[in-house]
This record gives C-alpha cells, structure tokens and sequence, in this order.
C-alpha cells in the first residue's frame, strides 16, 4: 500500500469517513449488483438528457477503495437509490429501523427473493406479521434463548 493512501485511510478512519466504502461495498454486493451493473443502474435512473457526466464502474470502484471522495450529489444520488440516509451511508448513523406496516402500504416496490410481490402478496405478508405480532402478547415468555435452571431438593 502507497504511503499517500495509507495516509488518506488513516486521516478518513480518524474523521469517521472510513464507513463509507465499506458501507457503500457491502450495499452493492447485497443487492449482487457488479461495479459496472451499479453505474448502469445509476445512469439510467439519475442522468438527465444532456447531461455529460455519468458514473462509471472505476470511478465508484475508486470510492469503494477509498481512492477518491464522490462528492454530495453522487452521495446523495447512492443514498436514494439503496434507500438509505446519507448518514447511514457516510457512517455518521447505524442502520435505519423500517416500519414494515408503512413500507407495505408504501408505493414501493417489495422484492422478495429477486422478485416483485403483487398487491395481493404484500396484503397476506402484511396479514401473517402482523398476526404474529399481536399472538406475542399473549406468550409467556419472550422469544430468544432462555436459560432456565432447575432447582434441586438436598
């Protein structure tokens, strides 16, 4: 590794900058997209007519490795297009937390497996969790592992 990249790391790992190529690799390869099918995805979606610059899959391979810095607007465009924060994104917040009863009513389209589910999918889906959820309050004991120990008579 080149002393001006290790610097680079060790100045942006300082900052809290260093979470976003991991971030923004670990979205990528789970949603099994390549760096080429990324920038594609990303042209089609976000370019306008006209408009010169349109990313390419070295340019976000160089984002990845921490090479180069994209700037607000190509952070902005990655944040929507995974829907996630620009703060979860850039390492300045965990995870995001989802209402799953809002995302099923939402106008987004629901993957499950690669493929879409249909209105009528989305209402059962909805059904069975929200049945599931409301059951747990009649559970006497709360889900996850427990630990019980059994008392002995000397």
């Amino acid at each position: 590794m080149s002393t001006e990249k290790m610097k680079y790391n060790e100045i942006n790992e300082q900052d809290g900058d260093y979470m976003f190529p991991e971030r923004l690799r670990a979205l990528r390869k789970g949603q099994h997209l390549t760096l080429s099918d990324l920038a594609q995805d990303m042209n089609a979606e976000f370019n306008q007519e006209g408009q010169a610059s349109k990313n390419t899959a070295s340019q976000i391979g160089n984002w990845e490795r921490g090479i180069r810095t994209p700037s607000y607007v190509e952070v902005q465009k990655l944040a929507k297009f995974f829907d996630v924060t620009m703060d979860y994104l850039t390492g300045l917040a965990e995870n995001n937390t989802y209402d799953l009863a809002k995302l099923f009513i939402s106008d987004k389209t629901l993957l499950f497996n690669g493929e879409a589910l249909n209105s009528k999918d989305r209402y059962e889906i909805y059904q069975l969790i929200s049945g599931y959820v409301h059951g747990m309050g009649g559970r006497t004991e709360k889900p996850g592992p427990q630990v019980h120990q059994e008392e002995l008579d000397l």
